[in-house]
């Protein structure tokens, strides 16, 4: 792997009313990811509602879970459908299966993907990470 590593992001629609507007579902959904994507889990989730504010339609469950490998944050609007799932990790993981289980939980097959690598130029080995330090050292001598 080249880089830091992958982050998934989803956009989804036409997503379970009672799923995205449950704290307790989004916990769950939060509790037990990790684990069936390989990940590990160093905290509980942190989840709360939020009322809308000067929007009330926008009314939603907001949470996020730090993970060994980074964190894994989800926003929903249960009167739209919507929801927003982030999964950045340090390590590759299997995308189709995070996919998969995001559309079971969630209730909808209706899915905007986009992927990225993030820290494209993260040294990974420490040797080289000391190569390109020293070279940027003497370079400024």
């Amino acid at each position: 792997m080249i880089g830091f590593g992958p982050h998934l992001m989803v956009d989804g629609y036409e997503g379970s009313f009672e799923a995205l507007a449950s704290v307790e579902a989004v916990t769950n959904f939060l509790d037990t990811l990790p684990a069936e994507i390989g990940m590990t889990k160093i905290m509980p989730p942190y989840v709360f509602k939020y009322d809308g504010g000067e929007k009330p339609e926008d009314w939603g469950v907001s949470g996020f879970v730090i993970i060994a490998e980074s964190h894994i944050s989800i926003h929903t609007f249960p009167e739209k459908g919507y929801f927003s799932i982030d999964i950045f990790s340090c390590k590759e993981f299997n995308i189709p299966a995070a996919l998969e289980i995001i559309k079971s939980f969630f209730g909808t097959d209706k899915l905007e993907i986009q992927t990225t690598s993030r820290g494209t130029e993260f040294p990974r080995d420490i040797s080289l990470a000391t190569t390109i330090t020293s070279s940027q050292r003497n370079r400024l001598m």
